[in-house]
């Protein structure tokens, strides 16, 4: 279902990450407009709202969904919510970008994804570095050959974060390095190295259950393997990178979470090395644009619930694989 005008967004709580991913973006858009916010916490909405420039707040997020003003809702609640919110925003008949993990788990996500499908609203997962052209790049490159027959990707994205008390610490959230810095890792792996099988992985805890980093070995039905590490809190403080290996080179991207700040390709083969470096536009305003493309004329998204579905499950496997319970099966 397509809409007219412009997309008017409402946000699901002051979440820190919501100037950056819509906020901002959307001042600079013609096409899109951030137009209200709720929060649990009534002075805490109306200070984000002041801060920011959001003319509406809301007492409830029911309010919120409620609001015939509003045409798309913006999702970054916790890990753990972000399934009942996004259902609840389909049955008020908006569309949804939600944050990822898309949910706590794949059955979550193969249910947002049936009512998705039912509903004929645009519900987008906010992988926004895919939707800049670093991502598409790493993809050609390795689709094209000129790595040749593909032997091994690794994926890292690991930060530190020693604020242990950070809901992304908390099980009852669906919290993790896994779901948190692992999704990143895990999506870019399936970018380059198509749908795999989990093989082994390796968690380290901060308290039961709850991995603060997190080696997975995986293996793809083509005969290539691949690592994928995450890290909240390890020896390994800061790494963003993803890397292929061919039978004729091996391509290797430093940052391509948010290449807007700095990234680099780096390609080696015979013919010798060749360093690219695309454009600097914030991921999140193609991430916005591809929004609006979805909302207002029908235009498919890179992420759709069909690839958070694909997503979840490699996540679910990991942890499995590590003998750590898939979050939000309590």
């Amino acid at each position: 279902m397509t809409v007219s005008g412009t997309v008017r967004i409402g946000v699901l709580g002051a979440a820190r990450i919501a100037p950056q991913a819509v906020i901002a973006p959307a001042r600079a858009s013609a096409e899109a407009s951030v137009v209200a916010v709720a929060a649990r916490d009534a002075e805490r909405a109306a200070a984000f709202a002041a801060r920011h420039g959001v003319p509406k707040v809301h007492a409830s997020y029911e309010d919120l969904l409620a609001d015939p003003d509003i045409t798309a809702i913006y999702n970054p609640l916790p890990n753990g919510l972000h399934a009942p919110w996004t259902f609840a925003a389909l049955q008020a008949g908006k569309h949804v970008l939600c944050e990822k993990p898309f949910t706590a788990n794949a059955s979550e996500a193969e249910a947002v994804a049936e009512a998705a499908q039912r509903s004929g609203l645009v519900v987008m997962e906010a992988f926004h570095y895919r939707y800049h052209p670093v991502a598409r790049r790493m993809a050609e490159i390795v689709a094209s050959g000129e790595l040749g027959e593909l032997r091994h990707v690794r994926t890292s994205v690991c930060f530190p974060l020693p604020r242990f008390s950070d809901i992304r610490y908390r099980y009852d959230l669906a919290g993790g390095a896994m779901m948190d810095a692992g999704c990143y890792a895990a999506h870019m792996a399936r970018l380059l190295g198509g749908e795999p099988e989990v093989v082994s992985a390796r968690a380290k805890l901060r308290g039961p259950q709850v991995d603060r980093a997190m080696t997975a070995e995986l293996r793809f039905p083509e005969g290539h393997t691949g690592t994928v590490t995450a890290s909240m809190w390890s020896s390994d403080l800061l790494r963003i990178s993803a890397r292929a290996v061919g039978s004729l080179g091996e391509l290797r991207v430093v940052n391509p979470l948010v290449p807007q700040l700095w990234h680099r390709i780096t390609v080696r083969t015979a013919r010798g090395r060749r360093v690219e470096r695309l454009d600097r536009r914030p991921s999140y305003s193609y991430q916005l644009d591809a929004f609006c493309d979805a909302v207002l004329r029908g235009q498919p998204t890179l992420t759709p619930p069909s690839d958070a579905v694909a997503t979840m499950k490699v996540i679910d496997a990991v942890y499995l694989a590590a003998g750590l319970r898939p979050r939000g099966l309590d």
